[in-house]
């Protein structure tokens, strides 16, 4: 399990995060999910040890990361722009990650999984297109056999063919070897169908950290045509209305709680018509940000 306790961390007077705290649990697929500027990348550098917090600790496995090569060695990190010796080879990369993961790297499987996504070793990495390169960096995590892949944009550049790869590769190592990924990412379409867990940054603070499936059973959309304005109001002072939003008489409301105590107060009105929507990653993000003053619908005014 990797610990994340009380961190913030300043460059200038920029703070990237302030007093994050949450677990992320080890065997699942840990989203993280965040606003432009949310601390995404500086928070995956505190973890893997690059960036010292300015205060506030993070433990791997019951270990303090920073400046602990054992701690260190569980994780693999992937940048969103992952760096290459100049000139070098894929094979040349893989010998060095080698040395940094002595005791876990699998050169064999490296080879396999290259020849399987059809990157030539000897081919100079300059010459590789984004995606390309964007492959050989996972493939070189993959094989590094680190219990953490920490994944920063991994997804970004690459086709669908590959992406399902990916995906296919990181739950069978989770099965086989106990690996937990943790993805940060912009696309939130593409983390809903492979992560388990979730964590919402914004401004540099956690929003909410949660199991996707509970976070989705606490709130949803509720579509309704009312007979009447009182029938409404009802709702709205005894349901928790985070956003509204009207087409003619059909009413769409987002609403925190639980289902059935929320359908209670709904039927209790005689709606004309109702139904309950599960809200998807995209939709929970935007509502839990626009409650935050993260909103732009005034642009276009």
């Amino acid at each position: 399990m990797i610990e994340i306790k009380g961190i913030s961390k300043k460059y200038d007077d920029i703070e990237a995060l302030s007093n994050v705290s949450f677990d992320m649990p080890e065997g699942q697929v840990f989203g993280l999910v965040g606003t432009n500027g949310a601390g995404k990348s500086t928070l995956l550098r505190c973890i893997c040890g690059v960036c010292k917090p300015d205060e506030g600790e993070i433990l791997v496995d019951g270990e303090p990361v920073y400046e602990n090569p054992i701690a260190k060695s569980k994780i693999f990190f992937i940048s969103d722009d992952q760096y290459y010796f100049p000139g070098s080879t894929p094979d040349e990369m893989m010998n060095y990650y080698a040395s940094m993961y002595p005791a876990s790297f699998s050169k064999e499987r490296f080879g396999r999984l290259m020849n399987a996504l059809s990157l030539d070793r000897k081919r100079k990495i300059q010459t590789y297109s984004k995606g390309m390169k964007k492959q050989l960096s996972i493939l070189l995590g993959i094989a590094s056999g680190c219990k953490y892949i920490l994944c920063d944009e991994t997804f970004d550049g690459l086709d669908p063919v590959v992406r399902q790869a990916v995906k296919r590769l990181f739950i069978h190592d989770m099965d086989e070897y106990g690996i937990t990924p943790v993805i940060a990412s912009h696309n939130l379409r593409e983390l809903e169908d492979i992560c388990e867990f979730v964590g919402l940054l914004h401004k540099g603070g956690v929003i909410l950290s949660k199991d996707l499936g509970d976070m989705k059973l606490e709130i949803f959309k509720v579509q309704a045509v009312f007979k009447d304005q009182a029938s409404l109001d009802t709702v709205r002072a005894n349901c928790k209305v985070i956003a509204e939003e009207h087409r003619g008489s059909l009413i769409t409301l987002t609403i925190r709680g639980l289902r059935t105590e929320v359908e209670t107060v709904i039927t209790s009105q005689l709606p004309i018509f109702y139904e309950v929507l599960p809200l998807t990653l995209e939709e929970i993000f935007i509502s839990e940000t626009e409650v935050l003053g993260y909103d732009f619908a005034e642009i276009t005014k």
